[in-house]
């Protein structure tokens, strides 16, 4: 018999969610590499609640995001993790983006989100400083704190009985009859315990850990493409320019360089998309790049200057689409078809991941208990 029933890998936002799903009723180890919880791509992005409108209809990203919408707001008041409902504006500048921005808004009625067409007018009437002709208003994406969200999640999943590793590197991952082998290198030593099933929540190394279990990642097209995303933050003088989210029409890779309003108040525009192909982490935002930056934001905000941005933060997200790749989904997927029953892993969990994660572990909680 296992010496514990799950084991969580990776304590990033929805590590945490499923670990919190799961805890009660089962003995949980949730394992996770660095010194605490939420240290990468968790803690280094928009804070954006989404809505759902980008996605395909009927792909797991549109379905679990507009679940994690609604659910984040739920949990979120009864837990108090700090948000703020403060809307969105995707707007079109020139004529020929109309088509696209319909285009946009009938897909996100598909994916059931609340959406209004709206005119130039009216969106410059919510926000005079934005020259747009017409907009999408959404008024269900939001902003949150990640960390209070991951804070609530940890203390759900504790109350429960899990059990914690910290600076805990899983090395191996090895079926036997009784589940998984599971192999750990910490500070201590080598060390390692049997689990009935295992969830791979690592991340910008959920591939990784999907190898060591068995999978042969580029068959499977589990293999991961690391992502930068970098942003500047605007001049504190112009706090209070804009009271919403303002949004560009999406491009290929990301949804464009954006408008965010933190909750302290703070103005920041991003992020791009910058692939890493060696896959070393690069959390630098050089100075360099402000022209670029600024041309960019300032499309949507004309009266601010270059001189009002400077460079704030940089995150890493784990993306199954390469450069110049077609959309590709969330993987969540139960791998007793390879072979490998128990293991439960997810790939190229991006945005809108940190929306949908409460709604992502009640979708591995149905995997885990059919």
């Amino acid at each position: 018999m296992a010496e514990v029933d799950v084991t969580v890998i990776g304590a990033g936002v929805v590590g945490l969610a499923v670990a919190a799903r799961l805890a009660e009723g089962r003995d949980l180890v949730l394992v996770e590499r660095r010194e605490r919880h939420g240290q990468e791509t968790s803690s280094r992005n928009s804070e954006v609640v989404h809505a759902g409108m980008y996605y395909p209809t009927g792909s797991l990203k549109a379905v679990l995001c507009v679940a994690g919408n609604r659910r984040f707001y739920e949990y979120a008041e009864a837990r108090r993790v700090p948000f703020s409902r403060c809307g969105k504006l995707i707007v079109a500048i020139e004529e020929d983006e109309l088509p696209a921005l319909h285009a946009l808004h009938q897909r996100g009625l598909d994916n059931g989100v609340p959406l209004h067409l709206i005119s130039g007018a009216d969106a410059r009437a919510m926000e005079p400083e934005v020259p747009a002709i017409a907009a999408i208003w959404s008024p269900t994406t939001g902003v949150m704190s990640a960390h209070g969200l991951m804070d609530a999640l940890r203390e759900d999943a504790f109350r429960s009985g899990t059990i914690e590793r910290l600076r805990a590197n899983v090395t191996g991952l090895a079926r036997e009859a009784d589940g998984w082998r599971v192999t750990l290198q910490t500070p201590a030593g080598a060390e390692s315990f049997t689990s009935a099933r295992v969830v791979n929540c690592a991340g910008l190394e959920a591939d990784t850990v999907a190898a060591l279990a068995g999978v042969d990642v580029d068959a499977a097209g589990y293999r991961q493409h690391w992502c930068k995303g970098s942003y500047f933050a605007v001049a504190p003088r112009h706090a209070g320019l804009l009271r919403h989210l303002v949004y560009p029409l999406p491009g290929h890779v990301s949804l464009g360089t954006h408008a965010v309003i933190g909750l302290d108040g703070r103005l920041r525009f991003g992020p791009d998309a910058q692939y890493l192909p060696q896959r070393v982490p690069d959390y630098d935002v050089p100075e360099s790049r402000r022209a670029e930056f600024a041309h960019a934001s300032r499309r949507l905000l004309p009266v601010l200057e270059e001189a009002d941005f400077s460079p704030d933060l940089a995150g890493l997200r784990p993306k199954l689409q390469g450069p110049g790749e077609a959309f590709r989904d969330f993987v969540i997927a139960e791998e007793s078809a390879r072979g490998l029953p128990g293991l439960v892993n997810l790939l190229g969990i991006d945005s809108p991941g940190l929306t949908a994660s409460l709604a992502i572990a009640r979708e591995v909680e149905g995997l885990v208990n059919a």
